[in-house]
């Protein structure tokens, strides 16, 4: 596949009664200095800068979204380094595949020249079958160039990593974009039919991803008019590129990454934009209540107890309505949750209290607490000297209630923000009033 770019000079013609090139593959770079973006890999104190001036390429994972160049710098890395450019992709290659690509990589070696093997997608690819390059690239075989749109670290081997270095490639910025545009309207010998804020809108609509802009540029240049387009009309026209998210990929987590931290950090309009990022993608509007559920317990706690409760009538009011009435509701708990009082103190008190737990999971409590319905257990001393607080001055007794010979822990710290002031008032309170009794 094509992927987007540079170029300083047109591509031939094609021959009389050949098959029309698409814009993507007339535009394809020739060089890597020709390569629009990716500067934090491609630059010469970057990564693959460095490798190239030191003569010295190693196997390299690339990991970004579509259309930022994956396939096209592999292929000028195998120019470079006189290397034979050899291209599969996991989604159509198996095990046989792999075999007979190994075996002439082998041949090829023994006449002499490498070889630059590009897997495209090669996340796709089973424990096995990732476990089958390891061989030929510890032996020099091949030199393995592997793209994938997700997560290396969740979906490829250890083992693959720890002989490959990891290059992440990013979407193109609208300045990139607009100078892709410029080498389009050069190669198609005309300018866009559109006006300022109507080829802005074209940038947008490409999403950063170089080869969508080129077949909408392909698309608009193909259109026959006169005049000038402006954004409605634009718009009208084509159909807006769908926001790239996967609710089961690495997008998923990092947008309710971001939700998340948003409401964390008290900003509401930061959080409503993420919570419709994560809508207009596609989720399960009930995952989002879940979760917004979650962030009132973990991050606002007993600061503002009300916030779980508004939380859960928003879910509520969300199974009732459906989509999209009972998305407001949802919308309305986030910004409830973003201005709320923060306190992570109920959350880490609990977290705190269980690893006390696993490390005396076996201590018994103290006697005096436990009931005796037995005569044998009375003689055992259950419930000797049990104080009943209600019958104790202030309606409270002091009593230990950890058990015998384990240090009393402090696991709950109230903030001073919302409730939890009142709260740790109530908690200084009744410290004191048990060093009283204590010492008493």
């Amino acid at each position: 596949m094509a992927d987007l770019f540079d170029t300083g000079a047109a591509a031939p013609a094609r021959a009389s009664g050949s098959a029309p090139r698409p814009l993507a593959d007339r535009l394809r770079p020739r060089a890597l200095a020709e390569v629009i973006g990716q500067p934090q890999v491609l630059g010469p104190e970057a990564p693959l800068g460095v490798m190239l001036a030191s003569g010295s390429l190693s196997s390299l994972i690339f990991w970004g979204p579509p259309g930022v160049g994956k396939t096209t710098i592999a292929r000028l890395l195998a120019d470079e380094t006189d290397l034979a450019f050899v291209q599969i992709s996991a989604i159509f290659s198996g095990v046989a595949e792999l075999k007979k690509v190994f075996e002439a990589a082998r041949m090829r070696r023994g006449n002499g020249q490498g070889t630059l093997l590009f897997v495209d997608e090669i996340h796709r690819f089973n424990k096995a079958q990732q476990d089958s390059f390891l061989p030929h690239m510890e032996d020099g075989t091949i030199l393995l160039v592997g793209a994938t749109t997700e997560n290396p670290s969740f979906e490829l081997n250890a083992a693959l990593l720890s002989r490959a270095q990891v290059l992440v490639l990013e979407r193109l910025s609208l300045a990139d974009l607009e100078r892709l545009a410029q080498r389009a309207e050069r190669e198609i010998a005309r300018p866009l039919p559109l006006d300022g804020s109507a080829r802005d809108a074209l940038l947008e609509m490409a999403n950063g991803d170089g080869r969508s802009l080129l077949n909408l540029i392909e698309q608009v240049a193909a259109w026959k008019t006169d005049a000038k387009l402006d954004r409605d009309a634009l718009s009208r026209r084509l159909t807006r590129r769908a926001a790239k998210y996967d609710k089961s990929g690495d997008e998923h987590y990092n947008l309710i990454s971001a939700l998340h931290k948003s409401v964390r950090g008290s900003d509401p309009d930061a959080a409503l934009y993420w919570f419709a990022r994560m809508l207009t993608g596609g989720e399960d509007p009930r995952y989002l209540a879940r979760r917004i559920l979650r962030m009132a317990v973990e991050d606002i706690g007993l600061a503002d107890p009300q916030a779980q409760t508004v939380c859960l009538h928003a879910w509520e009011t969300y199974e009732r309505l459906g989509s999209p009435e009972g998305e407001l509701a949802l919308g309305q708990a986030v910004s409830y949750l973003a201005l709320a009082p923060k306190s992570n103190a109920g959350y880490a008190a609990f977290k705190n209290a269980m690893r006390a737990a696993k490390k005396t999971g076996s201590e018994p409590p103290p006697k005096h607490i436990l009931n005796a319905p037995t005569g044998l257990m009375k003689e055992q001393g259950y419930g000797e000297g049990y104080a009943y607080d209600h019958d104790a001055e202030d309606g409270f007794s002091g009593q230990n209630y950890f058990p015998e010979g384990m240090k009393r822990g402090v696991y709950y710290l109230p903030v001073e923000r919302g409730f939890e002031r009142e709260l740790k008032r109530r908690l200084d309170y009744f410290a004191k009033l048990r060093a009283k009794r204590q010492d008493g």
